[in-house]
């Protein structure tokens, strides 16, 4: 970061410097940062961007000398649970709809409680409402439109990793983490799937019948049918190697891995190698 401000640029007009996952960063590390940081030139913009949870928090050093050379700290405080039906219809409203208190609920049940989902997912609704405001959805139009959990796309996300369909498992993981899915919830999903599959491949293996497999999935017949194709197809060593990718991709994700590439350019590798 120090680097880049310093750094000569050819071009023209207004610079940005994004950074991201400062999240990761400690007080102790800010020190090369801290005079580039108070002589940013007038026609620099730097953003930094950290994603905080209970474990990870951008440090106090950096907001310190954001507001020292002029700057703004913000932050989108996640809603109480019980207070997210209310910020729903508010953002609703914003986008001239009209949401019921129980149109509101099963939004939040169908698509989960991520607030940059929800309101994803209110901006779909606004396109295919009729022009003009005050459309009104109810629970019953939600149902119809409303896109399915990302629970069930992140199975799709999985299962595209063992059958091998690499640009498939690329799109579905770019459209997760648009609609605001962190790295390691994807992940769990994942390893969760791969590890069927390699636990399926390894009873074909054996020589046990796809039927008796077949039996122990607790999942739709003809998904159960699909999965044990793709992993007699896919094989016990690949998907061996599949969770091994995955569980460090885990590791990088929470903070162990090299910092030389962000978590989505190290997750985008890795489903090239494992669907490749």
């Amino acid at each position: 970061m120090a680097a880049a401000v310093n750094s000569l640029t050819f071009a023209l007009g207004r610079r940005f410097i994004i950074v991201d996952t400062v999240e990761r960063w400690k007080d102790k590390e800010l020190d090369p940062l801290l005079a580039p940081l108070a002589a940013i030139p007038a026609d620099t913009t730097v953003a930094f961007f950290a994603r905080e949870d209970s474990r990870a928090k951008a440090p106090a050093k950096l907001h310190d000398a954001v507001r020292r050379a002029g700057g703004d700290v913000s932050a989108e405080v996640a809603v109480k649970p019980w207070e997210l039906p209310k910020w729903v219809i508010a953002r609703a409203r914003e986008l001239k709809l009209e949401l019921e208190p129980d149109a509101a609920r099963a939004l939040i049940h169908h698509v989960g409680d991520r607030q940059q989902r929800l309101l994803r997912e209110l901006e779909k609704l606004a396109l295919g409402a009729d022009p003009g405001a005050g459309a009104r959805i109810d629970a019953v139009q939600l149902d119809a439109l409303a896109a399915p959990s990302a629970e069930a796309r992140a199975w799709s996300l999985a299962d595209a990793l063992v059958a091998g369909d690499a640009p498939a498992a690329t799109s579905m993981y770019l459209m997760l983490r648009a609609q605001g899915e962190r790295v390691p919830g994807l992940l769990y999903w994942m390893a969760q799937r791969v590890r069927i599959a390699h636990d399926v491949a390894q009873a074909i293996e054996a020589g046990e019948p796809p039927a008796q497999i077949k039996r122990r999935l607790r999942m739709p017949s003809r998904a159960a049918d699909r999965l044990i194709a793709d992993a007699r197809r896919t094989g016990v060593e690949q998907l061996r190697d599949a969770l091994e990718r995955i569980a460090d991709l885990e590791l990088a994700s929470r903070g162990g891995g090299s910092a030389a590439v962000s978590e989505d350019t190290a997750a985008l590798r890795a489903i090239a190698a494992i669907a490749g």
